[in-house]
């Protein structure tokens, strides 16, 4: 856990540049006479979500699975002994020049979340505390307030928009930049937004099909939704479903949870044994396994020195046998190198279906297709390689950063297999 929780704190800022081909979180509240109800399901690859308790100011309640930006495990959800609830989805937020003159800096996500709870009862009070803070630093973060009463107050980075509708459901987008909400394609979205188009309620059972409706399980790996939580605001309950299992249902009275002090629980222990997550916890990613991690970033280190020795090597030595391939040596290590970084920060291109394709068009999806140049160049690389040493057509060196080279190669081509990005028959 701790060499995890490391790895969680050192990606944590590179991770949220890449956040929407793996934080695919959906929300929603439904009143129904005076009875408010909030779900949200949080679809991460944290792999230990916590639930927790805390007694300062307002008590509390908070889950969550992500320590951003220090020691301190960062609220995802969350909800008071006032009936005010909240919760964080991932979201592509647009850069605005808004003055935040004589606001306090944010200093601490985490304890920033959590007082607006422990000083909070309503969403009035909510706006009214945030509008003191500079929140413009949450970038690429969406937030939802609700309190009992059914208003409702979204929080974007340069926007704060109120509501007070009886049904309202949100996903991984910002509402102010929306102008037809119908146009929206995130299925997640488009399904509660169906589920909840002729029809509403405030049971537990209902709540659950819609939070069902609204959930994620990708064919590949069975990741996708890490948690679901209903939180009955009128009555301070909480209702927990782990790992997208609708089956089983853990329950918390939040009255009864504060009079036992601060305490917190790990979420997976509360729950039977779930085939899904143990398969999501034995899949191995850079992430979760140390031994990659240092190997992909010793390829990182290796691929960039190729690259400059031999294109250089390449004009010093243009008579020398094979030196042609120097060229493509050095053109293959700047490509994987860029490669071996985006492994090391893109999490969604070992769950999504190969070749990965993100969000929006861009490099990565070019660089997606390297695998498949790999494993079509490593026959004649190895058969080149075997040549330049039989017959010392390049010095002793070169040699040796060919093998090293060539070594790397058939180990990556390994991990590609088993990381299934040459499966591509038999993905969604």
């Amino acid at each position: 856990m701790g060499n995890i929780k490391n790895k969680l704190i050192l990606f944590t800022a590179v991770l949220m540049l890449s956040f929407l081909a793996g934080y695919s979180c959906s929300t929603y509240k439904v009143t129904v006479g005076g009875k408010t109800m909030y779900g949200m399901n949080y679809d991460s690859w944290f792999s230990q979500p916590r639930i927790w308790f805390e007694t300062n100011g307002y008590g509390a309640v908070f889950t969550g699975a992500n320590y951003q930006g220090g020691n301190d495990l960062t609220p995802q959800s969350g909800m008071n002994e006032h009936g005010l609830s909240f919760g964080t989805l991932a979201t592509p937020t647009p850069d605005k020049v808004k003055s935040f003159v004589n606001k306090k800096p944010i200093q601490s996500r985490s304890k920033y979340l959590k007082d607006i709870l422990h000083s909070c009862k309503n969403v009035e009070e909510v706006k009214a505390f945030i509008e003191e803070y500079d929140h413009s630093t949450l970038s690429n973060d969406v937030f939802i307030y609700t309190d009992k009463s059914g208003k409702y107050l979204i929080v974007e980075p340069y926007e704060l928009i109120p509501g007070n509708d009886n049904k309202y459901v949100l996903a991984n987008f910002c509402p102010s930049t929306i102008t037809d909400f119908s146009s929206i394609k995130q299925q997640r979205y488009v399904d509660g937004a169906a589920f909840l188009k002729d029809k509403i309620d405030t049971s537990l059972a209902f709540c659950t099909a819609l939070s069902d409706s609204m959930h994620v399980c990708r064919k590949k790996i069975g990741d996708g939704t890490l948690l679901t939580s209903i939180w009955d605001l009128s009555n301070g309950i909480v209702h927990l479903y782990f790992y997208h299992d609708y089956k089983h249902m853990v329950q918390f009275n939040l009255k009864d949870e504060l009079s036992k002090g601060n305490h917190s629980y790990v979420i997976a222990s509360l729950f039977p044994a779930n085939i899904e997550y143990q398969k999501f916890l034995d899949f191995q990613t850079p992430l979760n396994n140390n031994t990659i991690d240092w190997f992909l970033r010793i390829c990182l280190t290796l691929f960039i020195f190729s690259f400059f020795y031999f294109l250089i090597s390449y004009f010093q030595n243009r008579k020398t046998e094979f030196v042609n391939y120097k060229l493509l040596l050095s053109s293959l290590s700047l490509c994987l190198a860029y490669y071996m970084f985006v492994l090391a920060t893109e999490m969604g291109i070992f769950y999504y279906p190969s070749p990965y394709k993100n969000y929006k068009f861009g490099l990565i999806d070019i660089a997606s297709y390297l695998p498949f140049l790999l494993i079509l160049l490593i026959v004649p690389l190895l058969i080149i390689n075997r040549k330049v040493i039989k017959l010392n057509a390049w010095r002793i060196f070169s040699r040796f950063l060919f093998t090293a080279n060539s070594i790397a190669y058939l180990i990556l081509i390994a991990l590609f297999f088993y990381w299934g990005f040459y499966n591509i028959l038999n993905q969604q």
